[in-house]
């Protein structure tokens, strides 16, 4: 459009000198061709001059028109271009505009899901923790629950546990009640009749000693094991052993199917072996005995022999 403008311009000067340039030579040449007129012709060629100024000055104004009609079509065409140019300059910016809203929209539309996505992710975690927390109340639950349980069995043991001590101290008070009992018995018997009971004893016991006591004495394994009344723990420690000692001539004695028989304490014992000969004539009499239990038997043992074997025993009511 600049270069459009520019030649425009020049040619319209170009034109106008030369129109200027035109009329003088032909005035100067009319001028020497009548330069010797008469006088009379003068009149017509400065109307002929007239004449023709007046068309090279018409000519001229339409060369101006004309020129200044092109630099108008020039100026037209330049601000045609332009609105074209400003045309295309504002369709870019809106489409450049539209596209960047577009992008923020989907920038937004790109955030709106990862926030959707990060609540969806949140709900599931907090899910997953109330589950969670569920389960471990439910745990705990279970827990407490068989701790619950535990303490009432543990109750309920002990419970039986007490109700079984206390049966056993009716059941040692009783024993001790007959204990007493007998032994009050015991010493009320007549003293005939224990001197009646001990001269029996006394022959009875003699009957019934060994001469070779080792090969006569059986334990109760080669018996095949012991078959009589089996006295309850507690009350045989509280009784028996090594710890309570006792003579067995003060005590009732029988002699029932060829064995000699005993009662102390509530209970009758029998020996089934008879009773080394090593051990004294009168041991009933002066010797301290005691009973054991060894090896899954009664035996009697005499504190004087400590170390030898004890003399096998039965147990009944």
């Amino acid at each position: 459009m600049k270069r459009v403008g520019v030649f425009s311009a020049a040619f319209l000067s170009f034109v106008l000198v030369g129109a200027t340039a035109f009329a003088y030579p032909q005035q100067d040449q009319q001028s020497e061709k009548h330069g010797k007129p008469e006088k009379q012709a003068q009149p017509e060629q400065k109307q002929g001059q007239n004449n023709q100024q007046a068309q090279q000055q018409h000519k001229q104004d339409q060369s101006n028109q004309q020129a200044q009609q092109q630099h108008k079509q020039d100026q037209s065409n330049q601000r045609a271009q332009q609105q074209h140019k400003q045309d295309q300059s504002n369709q870019r910016a809106q489409q450049q505009q539209k596209q960047e809203q577009n992008n923020q929209r989907a920038q937004q539309q790109q955030k709106q899901e990862q926030n959707n996505q990060r609540a969806q992710q949140q709900q599931k975690q907090e899910q997953n923790n109330q589950r969670a927390q569920q389960q471990h109340k439910q745990e705990q639950n279970n827990q407490q629950a068989q701790q619950q349980h535990k303490q009432e069995q543990n109750n309920q043991r002990a419970q039986q546990q007490q109700k079984q001590e206390q049966n056993n101290q009716r059941q040692q008070h009783v024993q001790q009640q007959q204990d007493q009992n007998r032994e009050q018995a015991q010493l009320q018997r007549s003293h005939q009749q224990e001197v009646a009971q001990q001269s029996e004893q006394r022959g009875d016991w003699r009957q019934h000693r060994a001469r070779d006591w080792d090969s006569e004495h059986r334990d109760w394994q080669q018996r095949g094991g012991y078959k009589g009344y089996r006295i309850p723990d507690t009350y045989f420690n509280s009784y028996y052993g090594q710890d309570h000692s006792f003579r067995v001539y003060s005590l009732p004695f029988r002699y029932v199917g060829g064995y000699p028989r005993f009662q102390y304490g509530g209970y009758w014992f029998s020996a089934v072996d008879p009773y080394p000969e090593y051990w004294g004539d009168d041991w009933y009499e002066t010797d301290d005995v005691y009973v054991a239990y060894y090896d899954n038997g009664y035996y009697l043992y005499d504190r004087n022999y400590p170390g030898r074997p004890g003399v096998a025993i039965s147990i009944s009511f």
